[in-house]
């Protein structure tokens, strides 16, 4: 078969995994904490002819760190992160981390995510309020007090920039590198009463979709005419 085919079916798999990656993107634009992904790829080169000829990888994916938009809630149990840092989470999978803030006190006073993951403290230990004492103050270095009285701090931790992120439940991510307690609360800090959005750029990311579906489609027809020039050939060589 034609190299040709080959080099254009390697782009067309490489532009479908980039197509499922966009469009995964823009279906969470508006999942609070949500880190987009992002994608690169490499050439690779076959020597075996006495022309190189140049394929395109897989592509390897990758999870933004980069934060996103604050929105002023008002809620006490709302807190967002200013800075690099993320919040740790107790699940069945093992702790995670993640950049959504949004929480609830349970009766017990025990405080969760949304879906009922507790939240940990710098030691990795579930946080635990007094439910009959109010709504907790939340400083900038995740200290929480009630009525006046310190009752724990939320646990900040910062990941490594060269980590490799894992998706992990909902929002949160496992990394393959293990997080160290935040120490630098000038740059970065607990911010109660905000949620910070997905950091996906809707607008960007849909000129990304229809990028690479126009680019899929002249891939698709690129491979069309190369099978059309093939079986012409072949046409030729049986009626000779």
């Amino acid at each position: 078969m034609q190299s040709n085919i080959y080099v254009t079916l390697s782009a067309q798999l490489a532009l479908q995994r980039r197509m499922e990656t966009v469009a995964n993107n823009v279906a969470n634009a508006n999942t609070s904490g949500f880190r987009a992904e992002e994608m690169t790829f490499e050439q690779i080169a076959a020597q075996a002819r006495a022309e190189p000829t140049s394929f395109v990888s897989r592509g390897e994916t990758r999870l933004s760190l980069a934060a996103g938009e604050m929105v002023q809630t008002g809620n006490p149990l709302d807190i967002a992160i200013r800075g690099k840092s993320f919040f740790a989470i107790q699940t069945a999978g093992g702790t995670t981390y993640t950049r959504d803030g949004r929480m609830q006190m349970l009766p017990t006073g025990e405080i969760t995510t949304l879906t009922g993951n507790p939240i940990l403290d710098v030691s990795g230990s579930p946080l635990q309020l007094d439910p009959a004492s109010g709504p907790p103050m939340i400083g900038k270095d995740g200290t929480i007090t009630q009525n006046g009285r310190q009752i724990g701090a939320i646990g900040l931790f910062r990941i490594d920039d060269d980590a490799v992120l894992a998706r992990a439940e909902g929002s949160s991510v496992r990394p393959n590198k293990e997080p160290q307690p935040e120490l630098d609360f000038n740059s970065n800090g607990v911010l109660q009463g905000f949620t910070e959005k997905s950091n996906v750029n809707p607008v960007l990311e849909m000129t990304h979709l229809i990028a690479v579906q126009r680019s899929f489609e002249a891939v698709s027809n690129v491979i069309r005419e190369s099978e059309t020039s093939l079986q012409d050939a072949i046409r030729a060589l049986a009626g000779s």
